[in-house]
Order: C-alpha cells, then structure tokens, then sequence
C-alpha cells in the first residue's frame, strides 16, 4: 500500500520507508504538501523500465505505418482578425 510521508518524517525514518517501499510498494514523499518523490523498489523501477518500449518501435507498429501521409505545411495565410 502506498504511503504519503512528509518529507522530515522520511528524513527521521529512511530505514522504515525503504522497507515500506520493499513490502508494500512505492512511498510518496511531500515538500509543503506537494508530492515531489517517489521512494521504490529497485524491481520495481526495472519492470517499469522494461515495460517501456523504443519510440522507433512504437512508430514502427503503428496502424498508420506505411500509409503515404501528406506531411506538407500549409503555407496559407491565417484568415483576417486573428491575432497572432
């Protein structure tokens, strides 16, 4: 179960946060009630890295791989009363 610790409570109890994060999953660090980091397993770090596939792979398996897309700019004016 995640855990929500201030950040001096996690400062004061390192130990129990990384055991916290070993059993029961990520543990969620605050600076001035805002979340800013998250404390996890280093397994868990992996399967997330490993999920994570290459962007040239994901182009590469997309449904529109191979279809003769126009990629050409308009170069038309905008239309008049618009400010840019």
């Amino acid at each position: 179960m995640t855990q929500i610790w201030q950040l001096q409570d996690a400062k004061n109890r390192f130990s129990q946060v990384v055991d916290n994060a070993l059993r029961s999953g990520p543990q969620i660090i605050t600076r001035h009630g805002q979340e800013v980091v998250i404390v996890l397993s280093v397994d868990e770090y992996r399967q997330m890295k490993a999920s994570q596939g290459k962007l040239s792979d994901f182009f590469r398996e997309s449904p529109l791989a191979g279809l003769d897309l126009d990629m050409s700019r308009d170069t038309s004016l905008p239309r008049e009363g618009i400010q840019l």
